[in-house]
């Protein structure tokens, strides 16, 4: 079990699946451009294309946007994960690196051209003021939220600790629209949520990774044996719709569970974009059972996790097919305090399989069964967190009884059996 990650460029293993919520960072440094003359065709071919635009287009264009622009596409039309990032998008990315920045503390979604909350972050200025998840954001400080400003919401949400902003939403059987006056502070998002199922029994769920998130994992296991008064006898960790993110906190997670054995290898041209990790020893379980859920939505760092402890038979994948990005990006800075997010390497499991295009194909499939949880959740109500969060659950629940003794699973076997 390694303490700490290793120092680099600013190294992703995240999908791209909606850039402020799936894109994970890691540490980050300047590297040198190396220098190398272009081409006199090619050159020529772009100051023609450039020189014909800025004549010609049938609206006037400037020198700046439209250098970005060729950029941008250069970039981008490598492949769906390489992106050119300018000072804003450069900032998110660090932003969600770190898990911390100033606003309101609401996390959102975009569905159907509306701005829904999924849920206000625990002890934020959204959460002390009563916003509920399934809210609808209406506007905010009195700009309408339409399809033409959707992706600005974040921003428009984000500011200085102290300033304030002021949030209208509609909410279902509220007689009217409801109006929050907010200010501004300091948020810190987590990635890391847990608690016990049962005796003996916990529930990791891991939304993102982080650079905190390793350290939220340990600590979040101090917290269930805490709870539970004495060692845990299973875990059930969740990373169903973790799209990935940091790629030494996925490495790091999956040693936290390992005592020896390779985690993850790849390779690249550069210098750097080969490389590989090995667990180092100290299972903070000590050989007991996991049972780790996936889904279509875990993706790239998910994999790294998922992958190195199927290898070693440490974990029960339980769930359904992976996403498959077995790639990792790097965000290298550049000039005027922007980036290129860049493939640099493809990365392989323990045993050499590369899963990109594929996923991995659980140990133990576990359909989803929205209608039946959506009847439960009517039908049923518990008071207990645990089990209201099972009852609408059906995969949770199917793979919760995979770690009980008796399973018929022989992989759930416990890594260290006592003698």
């Amino acid at each position: 079990m390694r303490s700490g990650t290793k120092t680099g460029l600013l190294v992703v293993a995240g999908a791209l699946l909606g850039f402020a919520l799936s894109v994970g960072t890691g540490v980050m440094a300047q590297r040198d451009a190396p220098v190398q003359a272009l081409p006199w065709d090619d050159a020529r071919l772009l100051a023609e294309v450039l020189e014909r635009v800025r004549q010609e287009y049938v609206e006037p264009v400037s020198d700046s946007e439209l250098i970005e622009s060729a950029v941008r596409g250069m970039v981008t039309d490598l492949d769906p994960h390489s992106q050119f990032l300018d000072i804003n998008e450069y900032e998110e990315i660090r932003i969600n690196t770190s898990g911390n920045y100033s606003g309101v503390g609401l996390e959102v979604s975009m569905e159907d051209n509306r701005v829904v909350v999924v849920a206000p972050i625990d002890d934020s200025p959204a959460a002390r003021a009563g916003i509920h998840a399934g809210d609808q954001i209406l506007s905010i400080d009195d700009v309408e939220i339409t399809a033409a400003n959707i992706n600005d919401t974040v921003s428009l949400m984000r500011g200085k600790p102290g300033t304030t902003v002021t949030l209208v939403v509609s909410r279902e059987g509220a007689s009217g629209d409801i109006s929050y006056l907010l200010e501004r502070s300091h948020v810190t998002v987590q990635s890391v949520k847990a608690r016990l199922l049962e005796t003996d029994y916990g529930y990791l769920r891991i939304t993102h990774f982080s650079d905190t998130s390793a350290s939220d994992v340990r600590r979040a296991l101090r917290s269930l044996e805490r709870d539970n008064r004495k060692p845990l006898q299973g875990l059930l960790i969740d990373l169903r719709n973790n799209p990935g993110g940091v790629l030494d906190a996925a490495v790091e997670i999956s040693d936290a569970f390992l005592n020896e054995g390779l985690i993850v290898t790849a390779n690249g041209r550069a210098p750097d974009a080969s490389f590989k990790h090995e667990a180092t020893e100290g299972d903070l379980l000590d050989g007991a059972r996991i049972v780790v859920l996936v889904n279509g939505g875990s993706a790239s760092a998910s994999e790294i996790v998922a992958g190195a402890l199927q290898s070693h038979e440490r974990a029960l994948i339980a769930g359904t097919q992976t996403f498959g990005k077995g790639s990792v990006q790097t965000v290298i800075p550049i000039s005027s305090g922007r980036a290129i997010k860049l493939t640099t390497s493809r990365y392989f499991t323990p045993t050499g399989v590369s899963i990109h295009g594929k996923g991995i194909t659980p140990d133990r499939i576990i359909a989803e069964d929205l209608q039946n949880d959506l009847r439960a959740g009517v039908n049923q109500h518990h008071t207990d967190q645990a089990l209201a969060m099972l009852q609408t659950d059906s995969q949770l629940q199917a793979a919760v009884a995979l770690l009980k003794p008796g399973s018929s699973d022989h992989r759930l076997a416990q890594a260290n059996p006592a003698e």
